[in-house]
């Protein structure tokens, strides 16, 4: 692929990720397996409340070509079929759920030195079509995204974005809602790894005047611990410690408080993930 600028659903991900991955209030087991054949197969239960769920995926590939099949404990079947490079510097995505067949949709994405491009379809009566541009660099990218709905021939959806990719930090800015919401962030790398950092994410919406601002940071206490916490203006204070067990399996143990209101309960979250 062109080592151009990140697609525009890429923009605004790192913080977003920073701020939001592993945060859990479930409890969460996965174990993953190898078969010989080369298939990998990730096997996922999760208990949230009262409810139990479970899943289990099969992901295989061929040569650089990704298929990748779930089957859940409502008998619901999710497939996604990745076609690399069918074409020069082209990607294509099919993805389907069986019984719910309006769920099928069609992407194609296109790389270039100085510009991302994707299009997407649902595969339906009525299809809702979504558009994707980003033009820059590694450095620098600037993106629109707009949606149309052509059943009723409407505009859906119109997103607009810029983000800043350096060594040590990264911003990013995106106006979104139909121009209803901005949401500014930005991270700072504190090691070369990337492992430590900090994370100040503030959206404004500009119907209801109303700010929400989060920071947040990542530390490694060592390679195999690291510890995250997270603190909004709403008070909702959240904090995770990940260790690394034996190599690629993971323990994840997550809570949430609300600081404005100790009377009630916190939330706490357990997730394991073990492979081989």
């Amino acid at each position: 692929m062109a080592k151009g600028p990140e697609l525009f659903s890429d923009i605004g991900k790192k913080p977003k990720d920073l701020l939001t991955r592993d945060y859990s209030s479930d409890q969460k087991f996965s174990v993953s397996t190898f078969s010989a054949a080369g298939v990998a197969l990730t096997s996922t239960a999760v208990k949230q409340g009262g409810l139990s769920t479970g899943d289990v995926a099969a992901l295989y590939v061929y040569k650089k070509n990704l298929f990748n099949v779930k089957v859940d404990t409502e008998s619901n079947i999710s497939t996604t079929l990745t076609f690399t490079e069918i074409l020069p510097s082209t990607n294509a995505i099919a993805s389907f759920k069986i019984p719910d067949y309006n769920s099928g949709k069609f992407e194609v994405q296109y790389f270039h030195d100085h510009a991302t491009l994707t299009a997407a379809a649902a595969l339906s009566q009525s299809p809702a079509i979504d558009f994707t541009a980003t033009l820059g660099t590694p450095t620098i990218a600037f993106g629109a995204e707009a949606g149309y709905d052509t059943s009723s021939g409407n505009l859906s959806k119109y997103t607009a974005g810029i983000s800043v990719t350096k060594p040590d930090a990264y911003a990013s800015v995106i106006l979104g809602d139909k121009g209803d919401t901005i949401k500014a962030s930005y991270v700072h790398y504190l090691d070369q790894l990337r492992r430590s950092a900090a994370v100040a994410e503030i959206t404004r919406r500009f119907s209801t005047n109303e700010n929400t601002f989060t920071v947040g940071g990542s530390y490694a206490v060592d390679h195999l611990t690291l510890v995250k916490a997270k603190l909004s203006n709403h008070g909702k204070l959240g904090a995770l410690i990940q260790h690394e067990l034996i190599p690629k399996s993971l323990v994840t143990i997550s809570g949430e408080v609300d600081t404005k209101a100790l009377d009630k309960n916190p939330r706490f979250g357990l997730a394991i993930a073990l492979k081989p």
